[in-house]
């Protein structure tokens, strides 16, 4: 990527977020995605946070007044923007509920492999029927659509042998080596497998550091490139030049590092109060001071010192004063599933999406896999129109999140 083409895509976002943001700003209070550096980069000295330091909290937040959106079908449309769902089907037909959110503006799918309660095959049978489900998954969509799917490379890779694509390596195996050229090599190849099955955004790479290789969620499953986090930035990079390459956007995970976890969460909530140290930060500010990342996808571990009472994803003080405020993070933001038990088991759903959206996520993933609604879509879009009636979520902090999906539906950074 060249320096003009950061420039002028930092400038784009600006350009584009900054009538919406600064509404936003005021209707939210206290501190928001856009405290510290402009768009432009990060602050002259970027700081990350001790790790026997709590980070401040931000400010209590009053919610903004009920304001009736003036255009109800406009409010829907700009939620469903929100949203990455996960549906079952090897195909789509019209009266499909998932083909029914897409034309309604919803801003992407996720797909998997597997059924994770049938065992079944689930979205990927082939390269050909995959190319099909992509091109209708397309043409139902009233707006840019993300298709997204999880390819790390070896056990994580959707696009896998058992489904007729290219096996691949995994990011420990390439982490071995050291080497650059054949982590951005790795990244082209997947993601030419990806753009030939009309896949355009990879859940990849992993840049936590393999704190404790016994961690069940990252070193057991060979997910990280390295236990230094200078190699792993170094490799992450080359990887999503690599990406970029093909035309694929990516979105490094799991922010603000899951490497020292001792559980997964997608079935157990996780504390890393007592392991988690600022050492772990470091690939995420590397490559957010290289503008490289389309997105940053945050986790649900929970850091007590940093916020006693919430996870990382549906935490202020880490979205917005530290990946934003403190690391200088402009773009897109996403969750992990939402439906994961480190977040089910302690939140409802409708409590859940009201803090990851205060927390100052963009994108809101539903992988809608351990339980299995159809319509999920339709009733999380009612939910979030509800917290904009009532006040607790103002239309201008929704305005906020579009200009930064603007950006990632424009296509990869590099």
């Amino acid at each position: 990527m060249t320096y003009d083409r950061r420039i002028s895509r930092r400038a784009l976002l600006g350009a584009m977020a900054a009538g919406s943001v600064a509404a936003g700003l005021a209707a939210c209070g206290g501190v928001s995605p856009s405290t510290g550096p402009a768009p432009g980069g990060q602050s002259a000295t970027p700081s990350t946070v001790s790790s026997s330091t709590p980070a401040s909290a931000p400010p209590s937040r009053t919610p903004p007044a009920a304001t009736p959106s003036a255009d109800p079908a406009k409010l829907r449309a700009k939620i469903a923007r929100m949203l990455l769902f996960g549906f079952r089907g090897l195909t789509i037909g019209p009266n499909d509920p998932i083909t029914r959110a897409i034309t309604g503006g919803l801003g992407g799918v996720i797909l998997f492999d597997r059924d994770q309660m049938t065992g079944g095959k689930r979205n990927i049978a082939s390269p050909a029927q995959l190319a099909e489900l992509t091109t209708a998954l397309r043409a139902a969509a009233s707006s840019p659509l993300l298709i997204a799917l999880d390819q790390e490379g070896g056990r994580v890779s959707r696009l896998n042998p058992a489904m007729g694509f290219p096996a691949t390596k995994t990011e420990a195996a390439i982490g071995a080596t050291s080497d650059p050229a054949i982590a951005h090599a790795a990244g082209l190849a997947m993601g030419r497998t990806m753009a030939k099955a009309g896949v355009n955004f990879d859940l990849a790479p992993v840049v936590d550091v393999n704190v404790d290789p016994r961690n069940p969620a990252i070193g057991a499953l060979d997910r990280s490139f390295s236990a230094d986090p200078s190699i792993v930035a170094a490799l992450a990079e080359a990887e999503i030049r690599g990406l970029h390459e093909a035309g694929i956007r990516s979105a490094i995970k799991h922010f603000p590092g899951l490497g020292s976890a001792a559980a997964n969460t997608d079935f157990a909530v996780v504390d890393v109060t007592k392991t988690w140290t600022e050492m772990e930060l470091e690939p995420f500010q590397t490559l957010i001071g290289l503008d490289l990342p389309d997105a940053i996808m945050s986790a649900h571990i929970l850091d007590r010192r940093r916020d006693p009472d919430a996870p990382a994803s549906l935490s202020p003080a880490t979205v917005d004063v530290l990946l934003r405020g403190r690391l200088g993070w402009s773009g897109a933001v996403m969750t992990d599933d939402l439906g994961a038990v480190a977040i089910t088991s302690r939140f409802s759903q409708a409590e859940a999406i009201a803090k990851a959206i205060e927390a100052g996520n963009d994108l809101l993933t539903f992988a809608n896999q351990a339980t299995y609604v159809p319509d999920l879509a339709e009733h999380v879009i009612d939910t979030i129109v509800g917290f904009v009636a009532s006040g607790r979520v103002s239309e201008s902090r929704i305005d906020q999140s579009i200009a930064r999906l603007d950006i990632l539906a424009a296509g990869p950074r590099g």
